[in-house]
């Protein structure tokens, strides 16, 4: 609900405009004098000021220089019965969003005021330079026809209709921000703000800054109120990325929008009240960090109320062909290339590549393929990727128990496949049968590590 200040000396206009106001559904202070309309200002957070601009002592210009100095984002509105083209010239080039004779009637009044409004929150949104329509980013195509990817989008429709806050899962490059763009277009708050912000990207000291805003003085450099991500993204929902690596001081504040909906900006002692959705995402081990008092158990189990696991690509290699044909057509369209297709030996390559990086790793090698290829085709040479066998995998730097020991059991169960292979001369039926797994098992297994004539021989 938008606060609104009245600033009008005579009573009855300011006991007439108040009353109004409250009746449209706005939280109104009023002021009968410049003066303490500046008091209030500078210690209260206001989405509009309406004043007069003839007043004794401090007039609505003076009003109206001192807003804009506290807060930029404040919308200002100046009344006079005195109407020059003078005044309204000096008001709109001091920052005012309009301007009304009076006498007026107060349902246009209204219309300028919700017009003043919307105009604040755009200009908010328009500072972030938001990113492109969700539906411009292929949404369908990226996620895939596998089996995995149809369940995850499923779920992903049903939460997408509630409020309830969401935890994505998964490895770094398997789009999370996307299922996090997805369930915000399906959602009731489709038409409001998107935010998005990487906890990992910004200092510490700054991102409680960013997500939450700061008061004027609130730290060396703020002159002037700022709106945090949380004030901007009102009606909308906030995408936190990298969520794991957020401190532990800033997580308690985070959990206390989640329960209370409201916050105080850096420096201030005022409540924000925000009706936001949180969305998070993090490549970590959540339930490993609370382990080592890293993150809040608490923040956890708020954020997970709906969490989704995002599979990597190698999990899904169904989708590859998908995925690869969306990113051809793409940059074949960005580069403004004859449209380009794969030979049969460069999708066998991407079929059988492990894909670390994941769907931001194939795009980058298909981007790279097209500025590469001159003609119709793309081939192996063009895509610049080297299949590693498996003994040459090394695990990643802090690799947890449960990775190292899924690097061990495929170590090992690639040697074992390899030695009974040899010892029943290439026979993959009998190696089944020795290995107690059916056969398509083991050829699916031959393939997931690689395993070829070479290693026979």
């Amino acid at each position: 609900m938008p606060n609104i200040l009245v600033v009008e000396d005579k009573d009855s206009m300011r006991n007439m405009l108040t009353q109004t106001l409250v009746e449209e559904g706005y939280r109104v202070d009023a002021a009968e004098d410049g003066k303490k309309a500046l008091d209030l200002v500078h210690n209260k957070s206001y989405d509009l000021v309406l004043t007069d601009l003839k007043m004794p002592n401090v007039d609505g210009l003076r009003v109206l220089s001192e807003v804009k100095e506290t807060d930029t984002d404040t919308s200002v509105i100046l009344m006079t019965a005195y109407g020059t083209i003078e005044d309204a010239v000096a008001a709109m080039k001091s920052g005012a969003y309009d301007f009304i004779t009076k006498p007026f009637d107060t349902e246009h009044l209204c219309v300028l005021i919700g017009r003043a409004l919307e105009n604040r929150r755009l200009v908010a949104e328009n500072t972030l330079l938001r990113q492109e329509l969700f539906a411009d980013q292929g949404f369908a195509n990226i996620i895939g026809k596998s089996a995995k990817m149809i369940e995850l989008g499923d779920l992903v429709k049903k939460v997408a209709g509630s409020d309830a806050s969401v935890l994505l899962q998964g490895e770094s490059g398997t789009g999370k921000e996307l299922l996090a763009r997805a369930i915000h277009s399906l959602s009731n708050r489709k038409d409001g703000p998107y935010i998005a912000i990487n906890s990992a990207a910004i200092p510490r000291e700054l991102l409680e800054n960013e997500l939450f805003g700061s008061e004027r003085g609130a730290f060396t450099g703020a002159h002037a109120r700022k709106m945090g991500k949380f004030e901007i993204a009102n009606g909308g929902t906030v995408f936190l990325d990298e969520i794991g690596d957020m401190d532990v001081a800033l997580q308690a504040k985070l959990l206390r929008v989640l329960q209370q909906k409201n916050f105080e900006r850096l420096g201030g002692t005022k409540t924000v009240d925000v009706d936001v959705r949180v969305i998070a995402a993090t490549n970590m081990d959540l339930p490993e960090l609370i382990s080592q008092k890293r993150f809040r158990e608490d923040l956890y189990y708020r954020l997970s109320v709906f969490p989704l696991n995002v599979p990597p690509l190698r999990e899904r290699l169904d989708d590859i062909p998908a995925l690869t044909e969306y990113f051809v057509d793409k940059y074949c369209k960005e580069m403004k290339k004859p449209v380009k297709s794969l030979t049969r030996e460069a999708f066998s390559l991407l079929e059988k590549y492990h894909w670390p990086g994941n769907v931001r790793e194939l795009e980058n090698t298909i981007e790279r393929a097209v500025i590469l290829a001159e003609g119709k085709r793309i081939t192996p040479e063009h895509l610049a990727i080297r299949l590693r066998r498996t003994d040459e995998i090394q695990l990643r730097d802090g690799a947890g128990l449960k990775e190292i020991g899924a690097h061990a059991q495929a170590q090992a169960e690639r040697g074992t496949i390899i030695r009974v292979l040899k010892e029943v001369r290439g026979n993959k039926r009998k190696c089944a049968r020795v290995l107690k797994i059916d056969y398509t098992t083991l050829f699916d297994k031959i393939k997931k590590y690689q395993i070829d004539d070479k290693d026979l021989a």
